[in-house]
């Protein structure tokens, strides 16, 4: 693998308002080697950035990479060998929007993760949660109220999101088969949900002592549960059983938000797939049941995003998007932009992310011994974050461990 020296870079990683002051990096072997104001290298080649921006490769931590159709329950029929290839061209569109990090709670296996990794095609690195655990008539129960055929409970179709599992011992042994399978963490539906049709978004799902039962067993395997939450009282009884990663959280209140960050959580709101559904979900296949569920949670989205920043709740970038709206990933940075300074909207896809995924110093970040993902952004998104947007148009530049995976002219 070729030495690159990146000079005259002005590095954006979500820790400083402005951008910093030029700089050189060193890429050697697949990883950062050195960052410093001036680096001479006679063995790498010399890139020179002129002043552009240079970010960490992006981290998106709320994905479904399975989920090509916007109605989940006719994803779920879909042959495997469709979903991966569909699956396989909507990693490599995310990984041209500069994501090369994405954490996929619920739907892909540890095969579609060895796929990416092992380069045949254009894939961002992929953290899984295998299937999501779900309680009958939760959020990855698709049967509908006159359904009453039995839950399949082996052998999991790719395109199915999750797989439902109820009472202590099933939580426990579903838990146990997806960290045997290859997921490192669990996710569990916690909250009544948008895309499923008989769990009123209020739903708290599953009781107590299943909520600890899979946060024990996660523990038990050195890793942590992230949930699927909406309402205040749900995510309260979560964080206090527990979990770890609050996803959504768009109904959360001062108090609940002030006891998660004091617990040590992690929140992933997902504003911009709300706002997706609203006005193209129909179009796109989603049922219309769902379609009237989305208001009650998608008009509290920008006020949660205040609560928690201000609650001191950290808060990592997520998307959530299904089928063709998987375009709009990249917006949710615009829309958090509304409420939060750029450089912590920033910070959420990069090491806030990292630190969820329990690879901080490795992504996420430019630094010695961090693997050598960068983005080269043209212009400075810390003063219009939509330079991130139009996917990767303004990133001539996009490096994966060390490799191009997009290189254009830089002029």
């Amino acid at each position: 693998m070729t030495a690159l020296l990146f000079t005259n870079a002005r590095i954006v990683d979500g820790t400083a308002p402005e951008r910093g002051a030029p700089m050189d990096v060193l890429v050697e072997a697949g990883r950062i080697r050195e960052v410093a104001p001036k680096i001479t290298s006679a063995a790498a080649e010399t890139v020179d950035l002129g002043g552009r921006t240079l970010m960490p490769g992006l981290i998106d931590a709320h994905v479904h990479t399975i989920a090509c159709l916007a109605d989940l329950g006719a994803n779920a029929k879909l042959p495997d060998s469709l979903v991966t290839v569909r699956a396989m061209k909507l990693m490599g569109e995310m990984l041209m929007r500069g994501f090369t990090t994405v954490r996929d709670v619920g739907g892909a296996d540890h095969g579609l993760k060895v796929a990416a990794a092992e380069g045949f095609f254009p894939a961002p690195r992929l953290n899984i949660s295998g299937k999501a655990l779900s309680q009958t008539g939760g959020h990855c129960d698709f049967r509908g109220p006159y359904d009453d055929r039995e839950t399949i409970k082996t052998g999991f179709a790719l395109g199915a999101l999750g797989r439902v599992c109820d009472g202590v011992p099933e939580m426990r042994k579903a838990a146990r088969e997806e960290i045997k399978g290859g997921a490192q963490f669990i996710k569990i539906m916690a909250n009544g949900g948008v895309a499923s049709p008989t769990d009123p978004i209020h739903f708290l799902g599953f009781a107590r002592e299943e909520l600890l039962a899979v946060v024990e067993e996660a523990e038990n395997a050195g890793t942590y549960v992230s949930a699927h939450l909406y309402t205040d009282a749900a995510i309260r009884r979560a964080v206090e059983c527990g979990v770890h990663s609050l996803e959504h959280c768009n109904l959360i209140q001062a108090e609940t938000a002030k006891f998660a960050a004091a617990q040590g959580a992690i929140a992933v709101p997902t504003l911009v797939t709300y706002d997706k559904l609203s006005s193209e979900g129909a179009a796109m296949g989603f049922p219309a049941n769902s379609v009237a569920k989305i208001d009650s949670v998608r008009l509290a989205g920008m006020e949660s995003i205040a609560i928690m920043r201000e609650a001191g709740l950290p808060m990592a970038y997520g998307s959530d998007l299904l089928g063709q709206m998987h375009r709009h990933q990249s917006e949710e940075f615009v829309l958090r932009g509304q409420v939060m300074p750029a450089h912590e909207v920033i910070a959420a896809a990069t090491f806030i992310a990292a630190r969820l995924l329990r690879m901080e110093g490795q992504i996420g970040c430019i630094a010695p011994g961090a693997f050598a993902d960068l983005v080269v952004v043209d212009g400075d998104p810390l003063a219009d974050l939509a330079l991130l947007t139009h996917q990767g148009r303004h990133m001539p530049i996009i490096l994966q461990g060390g490799a191009f995976v997009k290189r254009t002219a830089l002029n």
